[in-house]
C-alpha cells in the first residue's frame, strides 16, 4: 500500500490544503484507491517541503471524483448519464462545502486548532480493579469487620481513598492535520483512556500530566474557549430513536451553522443546512435512510450500519479539527466497517482533520486505511509510528507473524504472552512486560522519528497561532458554541417538539389516560350540592386535582434520565448548552401541559358542579397550569440533581408524601406540628390549594342541612339550629363561604394573587435548579472495569491486595490477568485434555433444513425474512453463519434452533431424519450475542445452575458439579470461578462475559448441536481468536457446532469447515465445504463471475464484496438465484436426503428419546430458581436497603406528622389520615419492585425460557417468594416507627391486630404490583400503570369520598370491589373501637336553647337519635358531632365487628393478585402469541399447510 499512496494534504502558507499526486498514477489509480495522505515519518516528502519532485497538483474536481468514487469499485467505470449527473453533482456540493473557495472564504476555517501534539502524557486513575460483591451483609456486620480490621492491621484498615494506579505513562507523540491513528490494545490497556484524554474528556481521572496541545493552543484553553473543536466519540450510537435521520442530523447542523462572515456570500442558513445535508447524506450512503427514524430495541428504524454512519454524518457536521472514535466498528460486519473506515478516511482528508480511533478487531484493508498506528500494553506505549513501519519493528524485536495473519492483529498478539509466537533464538531477548516494550521503544529510531515528527509540527505552531490571531473576530474569540443562546434554545425546542411528535402514540395514550381518570374523578364528585353536604368533598376534588396533575410529572424522572446520555454527547460535541436545553424542555411543557389541564380540568370541573362564573373557571385552569409546571420542573430538577434513578426515586418517595400532607387538607394548618409545619411553606402545591380553595368558597353561600344542621326535630326552630360546619354563627343556617376557609384553615381570597406569584416565583427557581444541574453534569468517571469477587472466593493474590489497599500484583489490568484459552490444555493436545474435550462435547446427530421459509405480517401485506433456505450441521464440523448486516444471519439461527415466536415459519426440520424432540431446545446449546445472565451469580454458580437444571435428572448433583469444574477447566475461568458476571463495566470484561456464555451452554451437556451467535462480536482480535480456535477444539472433538459471525480475519476464517452465506432478502447464495485457504468457495465465486480474489486478500471479506453485501447501489448479478440454478446447490440437496436416509436407520441417542420438556422435575426448579433469586437480593443492598431506608422515613415522617394525637373530632379525621398515609408508600415502593420482577423476566425470556432450563412457573414462585420476607421485615420496622408515636390503643389485641393487617398490606402491595408488571412490557409502561391503578382503587375506598357521599353507580358495585375499603375498615375499626372524644372550641355548633328549656332537655332527643354530646357554655348549647370513635367510623360505614371478615377477604385479594401474576406471566411469554395467532384466519391457515407439509415430509 505504501506505493499506491495517490495524495496527502498538508499545511500551506495560506493555510489552505496543497494537494500532490504522483505523476505515474493512472487515470484509474485516482478513481479507484482510497485517499491516504503522506506518512509523517515518509522520507521521501517532508511535510515542511510539500511538493516533490515529478508531481503535479490535483485539482480539485480530480480529488471530489476520486473521494466520491472510492468505494464503487467496478461500477465506478459505468457510463450511465444518470450516474454521470449525480456524480457531479455530488462533486459540485462538496466543492462548495470543502473546497478551498469555503476555506478562503470563512473565518472559522482560518481560525481553527489543526494538528494535535502530547508530549509526557500520564494519567492516573483510582482503584485495584478488583472488588468484593457488595451483599446485605455488609450493612448488618459493616461495624464488626471495622473492628475486626482496626485489631488486625491498624489504623492502615480505616483506609480513605482506594490506591491511584497509572492508566497511561509518559506518551509522546503527534496526530498531523489530515492523518489518521490507529490505536491498538488489549482490553484494559489504556485505549479509551487516551482516547478520552486528547478528547479533551478528563472527568474522573485523579491526575493527568504532560502537555497536550491543538494547533499551539493548550488542552485547558481549548476547554474553556474552543471546546467544539475536539471531539470525543464513544462507541455507542446515542440518538433519539423517534427523530428521523433528517431531523437528527437538521438539527445539528442547525445548532453549527457558522455565522454569515463564516458562510458563501449570499447563503443563508437555511441553504447551508440543506446543502450540508444533501453532502453527508450522499457521502455516506444514507439518503434513503432520511425519512425513516434512527430507531434502538423498541422503536423500529434504521440498521446497525447506517445508525454507524449517521453518528459518522453527525460529527462531521462538528468539523471538529482533533477526533477521537472508540471502537466505533462493534457489531458491524466486516463490508460496513470497511465502509465505516473510509468514511472516516474521507472525512479526515476533506475536512483536513486529525483522527484518532480506537478499533479491536481491524482487517488488513481497514489497517491500510490509517498513517499511524499506536499500541498501547498495560498503560504503556509500546509503538507510536507509521503503520508500514509496524511489522517490521516488531519482527525485528524477535517476534513472527503467522501466516494470513492481519498487521493490527500481530501487532496486538505481541503484548499477549500466550498468542505470541517468539522466533528462534530470541526466547530471552524480547521484551515480556509493558515496561520492558516501553524501553524497547524508546530507545528505537521510530521513537526518535517520532520526536523529530511532533517538533517538526511545533515549528509550525507559532506561525498558526499568528494567522489566527490575524483572522480572528469577536464572532471567533470563543468557539463553544457556534450559535447564540437563544437560538440554542429555539433548536433545542424545536427538536424536543419533534421527539413528542415522533412518539405520538405515547402522547395520546398519555392524554387519553387522563381523560380516563378525569371521567372516573367527575363521576366520583358527580353533581356536588352547594350545601354542607358537598362542603369536604368540595374541598376534596380540588386537592384531588391538583394532586393528579402534580404526580403527573413523576415520569419525568424517568425520562431525566434516559435522556441524559444523548445530552452529554451533544455538550461534548457542542451543539448547545445543557443550560438551554432545561429552558427548551420548559418551553415545550407550556403547550403540553395545557392541554393536559385543560382535558382534566374541563371534564371534572363541570361534572363536579364547581363555581359556575368564568373568572372561577378561568382562575381555576391558571392555578391548576402554574402549580402543574411547577412540579414538572421540580421533578426535572430532582433528576438533574441526582446521579442515578436510584437516588432520585428514594428523594421523590420522601417528597410525595409532604407534598400530600403539608398540602392542608389532610391536615389543617391549625392541627400541624410545629416541628414538621415549615414545610407548608416551600410547598408549592400547598399556596395552589389555598388559591383554588379561596377562588371556590369566597362568596359561596352554604346552605346547611342534616346531617349538618342541629339538632333537628319535630318542634325545633331555625333561630335554635346551626351548623356542625366550621364558620357557622349561632342562629344562622347558612355558612359564608369565606368564614369556612377561614376558620378551617386560615384561608382568605386576598393570598390568590400572591400564591399564583409564589408559585411562578418556585417555578423559575426550579427550571433554574434543572439548568444548574444539567450544567453541572459529568460523563460517567474514566478508569478500567472492576472484577468483582464473592466474598471468599477471591483468588489469595487479590484478597490480600484487597485487605492491604494495594494494587494487585498483575500491572497491566490492575486485576485478575484476564485468563486465556490458550494455555496447555488448549494448545498441547495432550491426552488428558483431548479426554476431557471428548466427553464434553462428543456427539453423533445429523441437524438437517430444508425449504424454510419464515415471513413476519407488516403494515399492508407482509415481509419475507427468510426465503427457501436449506442445509446441515454434522458432528466434527465448524459451520460459518454469515452475511452483510441485516440478511438474516440471526434470524436463520433463531429459526432453526426453534426459537421463534412470531411470524410463520415453514420448512422442514430433522434431526437424524426425524422431526424435533420435545427436549430439542433444552438439548441444544444456544449462546446468546447478547450474553443474558444473572448478573449477581459467580461463574461457578451460573455453570452449576445450567448444569442442575439442564443434565437429566439421572444424572447425579455431584457429577453434575464435577462436570461444571472440568468445563470451568477447560475454558480456563478457574480464576474467576468465584466472581461475579456483574453488568459491563463493573464485573466481568466482553471477553469473560463471552466465555461465561459458551461455559453455560456446555454446562448442560449439549446432545445434539450449539448454536453460538456472534460469539466473537466486541472482542479484540486476540480474544477472538482464543474464542474461534476454543470453538474448533470443540467440533474436533465430535462438537456440531452452527456460529454466525462478524469481521472475522482471514487466520480466523480459515478454522472453520464450512460456510452458510446469506444475502439481504434471507436467500442462501452458498453453502458448502471452504477448502484450504478457502479454495473451494473462492471457485465458486470466480467461476460464477465475480472479480478474481487477490491473494492476499481476506475471503471472508471478497465474499461479502462479490455479492454486493452493504453496498445500496449494487447492480450486479442475483447471487441468490446463480445460487439456486448452481449444480453445488443441487449437490447439497442430494446431500441433505442421503443423511437424512442414512440416519433414520441409525440407534436413536438419549437425547432424541427423551420426551421431556424439561430435565428436571417441577419442584427442583422451583427449589433452585427461589434459591437463585434470594441470592440475588441479598447481593442487591441497594434495593433492600432502599426498601427498608423508605419504610423508616416514611413510618417516621407519618408519626411526627401525627404526634401523640388528641381526642378532638379533627384528630379522629387525623387517624384517618394516618392510615391512608400508609396506603399511600405503596406506589413508590411499586416503582420499586417492579424492575426486579421484570428483570428476572427479562433473563428467562431471552435465553432460559428458550433453552427450556426451568418452567414460567418456577420463575413466577421465585420473584414472589423472594420478596416476602424482606418485605414483612420492612412492614414491620414501618409498623414500630409508626403505630406507637400517633397514640393509637396500646391493648395488645389492638396492636397485634395492626400489626397482621399491615404484613397483609405489604403482601398485598407486593401482588399489585407484580401483578401490573406481569401484563406490562416495560418498565416505563409498568411505571405508568401504577398511579392509574392505584388511583383507582384508593379513590373508592371511603375515604376520598366517604360512602354515603359516593354517585350511586359507583356505590353499588365499585365501592364493595375495592380491596382498600376492608382494609381500611379493618385497620380504623380496630383504632377507633371505643376511643371517647372531645370536641375543640372551633368544632362545636353552637346555638341558643328556646327558653325555659336547658340545653340538654333541648337536645335530649336529637343526640338520642345522631350520637355526640351537647354541653352547656355560657347560655349557648355547645353540641360536638361525635362521643366516640366508633360514631365516627359509622358515619365512614366502618365497623368493629366486621375486622375479621375483612382480615379473610384481604387474604382472597392478595391470592387474586397472585394467580394474576402467573396468568399474565403466561400470556405474556408463552400464552399470549398462541391465542392471538388463533385469531388470525392467514395465519391459522399458513401454521395448517405448515403442518400438513411436515405429516406429508415424515
Amino acid at each position: 500500500m505504501e506505493d499506491k499512496e495517490i495524495g496527502r494534504l498538508a499545511p500551506a502558507s495560506d493555510g489552505s490544503s496543497d494537494i500532490v499526486v504522483d505523476d505515474d498514477k493512472t487515470e484509474d489509480d485516482v478513481k479507484f484507491e482510497p485517499i491516504k495522505t503522506a506518512r509523517s515519518g515518509d522520507p521521501a516528502g517532508g511535510r515542511s517541503g510539500l511538493g516533490r519532485a515529478g508531481s503535479k497538483e490535483l485539482t480539485e474536481a480530480d480529488l471530489f471524483k476520486a473521494l466520491s468514487r472510492r468505494r464503487t469499485g467496478a461500477s465506478a467505470a459505468s457510463t450511465d448519464p444518470e450516474s454521470e449527473n449525480e456524480q457531479a453533482e455530488i462533486e459540485r456540493l462538496m466543492s462548495r462545502m470543502f473546497g478551498q473557495g469555503r476555506q478562503a472564504h470563512s473565518e472559522e476555517e482560518k481560525t481553527r486548532h489543526v494538528g494535535v501534539v502530547f508530549r509526557h502524557l500520564t494519567v492516573k486513575g483510582m482503584g485495584l480493579g478488583a472488588a468484593l460483591q457488595p451483599s446485605v451483609s455488609d450493612v448488618l456486620l459493616a461495624l464488626p469487620r471495622l473492628l475486626e480490621g482496626l485489631f488486625r492491621r491498624g489504623s492502615k484498615s480505616l483506609g480513605g481513598k482506594p490506591p491511584v494506579r497509572t492508566l497511561l505513562n509518559d506518551f509522546t507523540g503527534c496526530v498531523k492535520p489530515g492523518e489518521m491513528l490507529l490505536v491498538l490494545g488489549r482490553p484494559g490497556s489504556g485505549c479509551s483512556t487516551f482516547l478520552k484524554v486528547i478528547g479533551n474528556q478528563r472527568f474522573g481521572y485523579e491526575d493527568v500530566a504532560g502537555d497536550v496541545v491543538y494547533g499551539g493552543t493548550d488542552a485547558k484553553t481549548m476547554a474553556r474557549d474552543y471546546r467544539g473543536e475536539v471531539l470525543y466519540n464513544p462507541e455507542d450510537d446515542l440518538h433519539y430513536a423517534t427523530l428521523t435521520v433528517r431531523q437528527t442530523l437538521e438539527f445539528a447542523l442547525k445548532t453549527r451553522t457558522p455565522g454569515k462572515a463564516s458562510r458563501q456570500e449570499g447563503e443563508t442558513r437555511g441553504q447551508y443546512v440543506q446543502e450540508f445535508l444533501r453532502v453527508v447524506s450522499k457521502l455516506f450512503w444514507i439518503e434513503h435512510t432520511l425519512a425513516t427514524k434512527v430507531g434502538n430495541a423498541l422503536v423500529r428504524g434504521v440498521s446497525g450500519g447506517e445508525k454507524k454512519r449517521v453518528s459518522i454524518a453527525e460529527a462531521m457536521i462538528t468539523k471538529a479539527s482533533t477526533q477521537c472514535w472508540d471502537n466505533s466498528t462493534r457489531g458491524l460486519d466486516s463490508s460496513t466497517a470497511l465502509e465505516y473506515v473510509q468514511s472516516l478516511r474521507t472525512l479526515t482528508n476533506m475536512a483536513h482533520v486529525s483522527t484518532l480511533v480506537a478499533l479491536y478487531q481491524a482487517g488488513e484493508s481497514l489497517y491500510r486505511l490509517f498513517d499511524k498506528v499506536l499500541l498501547i500494553h498495560g498503560g504503556r506505549c509500546a509503538y507510536y509510528g507509521p503503520t508500514d513501519d509496524a511489522r517490521a519493528y516488531f519482527e525485528g524485536l524477535g517476534f513472527v507473524c503467522q501466516e494470513r495473519w492481519t498487521t493490527a492483529d500481530f501487532l496486538t498478539s505481541v503484548t499477549d504472552e500466550h498468542e505470541r509466537k517468539v522466533r528462534d533464538g530470541y526466547d530471552s531477548r524480547i521484551p515480556r512486560t509493558p515496561d520492558q516494550f516501553e524501553a524497547a521503544f524508546n530507545g528505537s529510531d521510530v521513537a526518535r522519528r517520532n520526536v523529530a515528527d511532533v517538533e517538526e509540527l511545533e515549528s509550525h505552531f507559532d506561525e498558526m497561532r499568528r494567522r489566527r490571531e490575524e483572522a480572528q473576530t469577536g464572532a471567533t474569540k470563543k468557539k463553544n458554541y457556534t450559535i447564540p443562546f437563544h437560538q440554542q434554545v429555539l433548536a433545542c425546542t424545536y427538536r424536543q417538539w419533534l421527539v413528542t411528535k415522533g412518539d405520538v402514540m405515547a402522547t395520546f395514550g398519555k392524554w387519553g389516560g387522563i381523560l380516563f381518570q378525569a371521567l372516573i374523578v367527575g363521576s366520583l364528585f358527580y353533581g356536588m350540592p352547594q350545601t354542607s353536604a358537598g362542603v369536604f368533598p368540595r374541598g376534596g376534588v380540588l386537592f384531588f386535582m391538583l394532586l393528579f396533575n402534580a404526580l403527573l410529572a413523576l415520569a419525568e424522572l424517568t425520562s431525566a434520565f434516559s435522556g441524559r446520555p444523548i445530552m452529554l454527547k451533544h455538550k461534548s460535541f457542542s451543539f448547545y448548552r445543557p443550560a438551554a436545553y432545561a429552558i427548551a424542555q420548559t418551553v415545550l411543557d407550556l403547550p403540553l401541559v395545557l392541554i393536559q389541564v385543560l382535558i382534566f380540568n374541563i371534564v371534572v370541573y363541570f361534572m363536579a358542579n364547581l363555581g359556575r362564573t368564568a373568572s372561577q373557571f378561568f382562575i381555576s385552569i391558571l392555578v391548576l397550569f402554574v402549580t402543574t409546571l411547577t412540579m414538572y420542573s421540580a421533578f426535572r430538577a430532582v433528576g438533574a440533581l441526582c446521579k442515578s434513578l436510584d437516588t432520585a426515586t428514594r428523594i421523590t418517595g420522601v417528597s410525595i408524601q409532604a407534598l400530600i400532607v403539608y398540602t392542608g387538607y389532610l391536615i389543617p394548618p391549625t392541627k400541624m406540628k410545629p416541628w414538621l409545619s415549615w414545610l407548608k411553606w416551600i410547598n408549592p402545591v400547598q399556596y395552589g390549594f389555598e388559591a383554588l380553595m379561596a377562588n371556590e368558597f369566597s362568596g359561596l353561600q352554604i346552605k346547611c342541612e342534616p346531617p349538618f344542621l342541629v339538632p333537628v326535630g319535630p318542634d325545633v326552630l331555625p333561630e335554635h339550629q346551626s351548623c356542625l360546619i366550621q364558620g357557622s354563627r349561632p342562629g344562622s343556617t347558612v355558612v359564608d363561604g369565606s368564614d369556612y376557609i377561614m376558620t378551617g384553615f386560615t384561608y382568605t381570597r386576598a393570598h390568590l394573587w400572591r400564591n399564583v406569584g409564589i408559585i411562578i416565583a418556585f417555578w423559575i427557581f426550579f427550571v433554574f435548579l434543572t439548568m444548574l444541574g444539567m450544567e453541572r453534569q459529568k460523563p460517567n468517571k474514566g478508569g478500567g472495569a472492576v472484577t468483582v469477587f464473592k466474598r471468599g472466593e477471591a483468588p489469595k493474590s487479590v484478597e490480600k491486595a484487597l485487605e492491604d489497599g494495594a494494587a494487585p500484583a498483575d500491572e497491566e489490568t490492575g486485576a485478575v490477568d484476564p485468563p486465556r484459552l490458550e494455555k496447555e490444555v488448549v494448545t498441547s493436545g495432550s491426552d488428558s485434555s483431548a479426554e476431557d474435550l471428548t466427553r464434553v462435547a462428543k456427539n453423533e446427530t445429523v441437524f438437517t433444513w430444508s425449504d424454510v421459509s419464515y415471513r413476519i405480517p407488516v403494515k399492508g401485506g407482509e415481509r419475507r425474512l427468510l426465503d427457501d433456505c436449506q442445509g446441515y450441521v454434522r458432528p466434527g464440523k465448524l459451520t460459518a453463519l454469515m452475511g452483510a448486516s441485516g440478511a438474516g444471519k440471526t434470524t436463520l439461527l433463531n429459526t432453526l434452533a426453534q426459537r421463534i415466536n412470531f411470524g410463520v415459519v415453514t420448512g422442514q426440520f430433522l434431526v437424524d431424519g426425524r422431526p424435533l424432540p420435545l427436549s430439542f431446545q433444552r438439548a441444544t446449546g444456544f449462546a446468546e450475542q447478547m450474553d443474558v445472565h444473572e448478573p449477581t451469580a459467580t461463574v461457578r454458580e451460573a455453570l452449576r445452575f445450567s448444569a442442575l437444571l439442564r443434565q437429566p435428572k439421572e444424572v447425579s448433583v455431584g457429577e453434575k458439579y464435577e462436570y461444571v469444574e472440568r468445563i470451568l477447566s477447560l475454558l480456563e475461568m478457574e480464576d474467576i470461578a468465584g466472581a461475579t458476571i456483574g453488568e459491563p463495566g463493573a464485573g466481568l470484561n466482553q471477553e469473560q462475559r463471552k466465555r461465561v456464555t459458551i461455559g453455560v451452554e456446555l454446562a448442560s451437556k449439549p446432545e445434539l448441536l450449539m448454536f453460538l451467535d456472534e460469539p466473537t462480536s466486541g472482542l479484540d482480535s486476540g480474544a477472538a481468536f482464543n474464542i474461534v480456535r476454543f470453538l474448533r477444539k470443540l467440533a474436533d472433538a465430535g462438537q456440531a457446532i452452527l456460529c454466525t459471525i462478524h469481521q472475522p480475519s482471514s487466520v480466523l476464517f480459515e478454522y472453520f469447515d464450512e460456510l452458510i452465506l446469506l444475502k439481504s432478502g434471507g436467500r442462501v447464495v452458498y453453502h458448502g465445504p471452504l477448502g484450504k485457504d478457502s479454495r473451494r468457495l473462492i471457485t465458486y465465486f470466480e467461476s460464477n463471475g465475480a472479480k478474481t480474489c487477490p491473494p492476499d486478500a481476506n475471503p471472508a471479506e471478497y465474499m461479502l464484496e462479490a455479492i454486493g453485501a452493504g453496498d445500496p447501489n449494487y447492480k450486479g448479478k442475483d447471487w441468490g438465484d446463480v445460487w439456486a440454478s448452481s449444480p453445488d446447490h443441487d449437490e447439497r440437496a442430494r446431500e441433505i436426503e442421503q443423511m437424512i436416509a442414512e440416519r433414520r436407520d441409525a440407534t436413536r441417542t438419549g437425547a432424541i428419546n427423551d420426551a421431556r420438556e424439561y430435565a428436571m422435575p417441577l419442584s427442583t426448579q422451583i427449589r433452585s430458581v427461589v434459591g437463585r433469586s434470594f441470592v440475588a437480593y441479598w447481593r442487591t443492598p441497594d434495593y433492600v436497603v432502599g426498601k427498608f431506608v423508605l419504610h423508616i422515613f416514611t413510618g417516621l415522617f407519618n408519626t411526627f406528622t401525627f404526634w401523640k394525637l388528641g381526642s378532638s373530632s379533627v384528630d379522629l379525621q387525623s387517624r384517618l389520615f394516618s392510615v391512608f398515609m400508609t396506603l399511600t408508600i405503596s406506589p413508590p415502593l411499586i416503582q420499586q419492585l417492579q424492575p426486579k420482577f421484570l428483570e428476572f423476566r427479562n433473563i428467562y425470556r431471552s435465553r432460559e425460557a428458550n433453552s427450556k432450563i426451568y418452567s414460567w412457573v418456577a420463575l413466577v414462585t421465585g420473584a414472589i417468594v423472594v420478596e416476602i420476607p424482606y418485605s414483612l421485615v420492612a412492614g414491620s420496622i414501618y409498623f414500630n416507627c409508626w403505630y406507637w408515636g400517633v397514640g393509637f390503643p396500646r391493648d395488645s389485641f389492638a396492636a397485634g391486630f395492626t400489626w397482621i393487617m399491615m404484613m397483609l398490606f405489604e403482601l398485598y402491595y407486593v401482588s399489585f404490583g407484580q401483578a401490573i408488571a406481569a401484563f406490562s412490557a416495560n418498565e416505563l409502561l409498568a411505571s405508568l400503570l401504577v398511579p392509574v391503578f392505584f388511583l383507582f382503587i384508593v379513590s373508592f375506598c371511603g375515604v376520598v369520598v366517604p360512602p354515603a357521599g359516593l354517585p350511586y353507580f359507583w356505590r353499588s358495585w365499585m365501592y364493595p370491589l375495592t380491596p382498600f375499603r376492608y382494609l381500611v375498615e379493618a385497620f380504623l375499626g380496630v383504632l377507633l373501637h371505643n376511643v371517647p372524644v372531645r370536641c375543640d372550641e372551633n368544632e362545636f355548633a353552637r346555638f341558643s336553647p328556646p327558653s325555659g328549656q336547658t340545653c340538654e332537655e333541648y337536645t335530649r332527643q336529637f343526640v338520642k337519635m345522631a350520637g355526640g354530646y351537647v354541653q352547656e357554655t355560657a347560655g349557648l348549647c355547645e353540641f360536638c358531632q361525635y362521643s366516640s370513635g366508633d360514631e365516627y367510623a359509622a358515619q365512614l360505614n366502618l365497623f368493629y365487628r366486621y375486622r375479621w371478615r375483612d382480615f379473610g377477604i384481604f387474604w382472597a385479594y392478595i391470592i387474586f393478585n397472585f394467580a394474576v401474576v402467573y396468568v399474565a406471566t403466561w400470556l405474556y411469554l408463552r400464552g399470549g402469541s398462541g391465542i392471538k395467532a388463533w385469531f388470525k384466519p392467514a395465519a391459522r391457515k399458513q401454521k395448517a399447510l405448515a403442518a400438513k407439509k411436515e405429516k406429508t415430509a415424515a
